[in-house]
């Protein structure tokens, strides 16, 4: 009875296997219908295929090839461009000095906190002044000493001259006076020259700074034993207050350049690096170099900029913009608006009755945010700047808004091009 069961339950499952492999299916007239898997998917192949085919059926992409192209769009203007040329610039400060001791002694006195701002003449540090001090109180008495002698050189010299003009003395002794007092003249000239010397070495000892801006880190302590020719400094003093920006250009620029400094410097700005379009700094340029690298083929400029704000530090990276001129009345669109193809640039205009129609166009400026239009555009012409890339001379358009809010549905009177023609096919076939 076990076996029997057995078999039984065998021959089932081996039935029940066999139908999940053919398939199993209802034909029209309601009666099963084996079909096998192959067949089967070849069935709802053929039927995807009918169905997309059919009138207003989709196709792969789950589209209606009749149903208008939705698109951004935007309108040709007439406005004045400013012509900008870009380039990566290197900030740099507009002065900058390393402090170090022009005579040797040892530091006393450090006067300046890191970071902080000076001005100019405020002392920085102090170096032992005393050997200079004693030096400059000898010239000082020795040009006492030769300026007392010079005093009774001279009153001998009167009276050799009286003597000599009365016969009682020679005229040599007399001269011999005058030229005692011109050599003691000189010798006291050279103990001022001595005394300037010492009191410029006296002065060294107290360090200032030579011009308004910022030190930097202390390097050395007070204590140490500072020399003239030590290589390390005791601060770096650097003025912000302007700053310089150096940046290069390709030499194919330098015309442009060139003609925008007849009119004086041309503005310039800096925006910080990464596409950001803030602006940090307004300067002017101020040097352009007088001769081209010929192993980049750049040349070289510089620009200065208040940096009142002290967005601009020395060292940093930032792109520079030139303006180099405006162009007056010109005819504009977004940049997104044009496109390229084998036979040049070219936009897609969108006629009244919403379809549109390819327009080649002559650029001759592009930047990120829009294209001066040479020929090929009127101003008002409305262009596509989203959704090109489905579009061709057929085509219709329905315009959505900006904020992403429902297109504009195509004029009723106007069906897409070649919709009756798809129509009557279909019908024929």
């Amino acid at each position: 009875m076990k076996r029997i069961l057995l078999a039984i339950v065998l021959l089932g499952a081996t039935g029940a296997g066999t139908l999940w492999w053919l398939g199993y299916t209802v034909s029209l007239d309601g009666t099963p219908k084996l079909v096998p898997p192959a067949a089967q998917t070849a069935q709802g192949t053929a039927q995807g295929t009918a169905a997309a085919r059919a009138p207003g059926g989709r196709g792969r992409r789950g589209a209606d090839p009749d149903l208008p192209v939705p698109v951004l769009a935007a309108r040709a203007e007439l406005r004045d461009v400013p012509i900008w040329l870009d380039a990566l610039g290197t900030v740099q400060a507009y002065n900058q000095v390393q402090v170090r001791a022009v005579v040797e002694g040892p530091l006393l006195e450090v006067l300046f906190r890191e970071g902080q701002d000076v001005k100019r003449g405020d002392v920085l540090a102090r170096i032992d002044p005393r050997p200079y001090q004693a030096s400059l109180d000898s010239a000082t008495a020795k040009k006492q000493q030769d300026e007392a002698n010079l005093a009774n050189a001279r009153v001998d010299s009167q009276r050799y001259a009286r003597l000599a003009a009365t016969a009682f003395s020679s005229a040599q002794q007399a001269d011999t006076s005058r030229a005692q007092v011109a050599q003691l003249e000189a010798q006291v000239r050279g103990d001022q020259a001595q005394i300037d010397t010492a009191r410029t070495q006296l002065s060294y000892a107290t360090i200032t700074a030579p011009f308004d801006g910022r030190v930097g880190i202390r390097q050395l302590d007070a204590g140490n034993i500072v020399r003239p020719g030590d290589t390390t400094p005791i601060t770096v003093l650097t003025q912000l207050k302007p700053v310089s920006v150096v940046f290069t250009l390709p030499q194919q620029s330098l015309p442009a350049v060139a003609a925008a400094m007849q009119g004086g410097m041309p503005d310039v700005q800096a925006v910080p690096p990464g596409g950001s379009q803030r602006v940090l700094d307004r300067g002017q340029l101020a040097v352009l170099d007088n001769q081209v690298d010929p192993a980049t083929g750049t040349i070289k400029l510089k620009a200065t900029f208040p940096n009142e704000d002290l967005r601009l530090w020395p060292g940093g990276f930032v792109n520079i913009r030139l303006l180099v001129e405006t162009r007056q009345g010109v005819t504009t669109v977004p940049t997104a608006a044009v496109q390229r193809g084998p036979r040049g640039t070219y936009v897609f205009v969108i006629n009244p009755d919403m379809g549109v129609r390819r327009v080649q166009v002559a650029t001759s400026y592009e930047d990120d945010q829009l294209a001066i239009v040479g020929t090929g555009l009127r101003p008002g012409d409305q262009v596509v700047i989203d959704g090109a890339q489905r579009l061709n001379d057929t085509s219709t358009v329905a315009i959505a808004g900006p904020d992403g809010s429902a297109p504009e549905a195509a004029p009723k009177e106007r069906g897409a091009p070649g919709t009756a023609q798809r129509g009557q096919r279909r019908n024929a076939s």
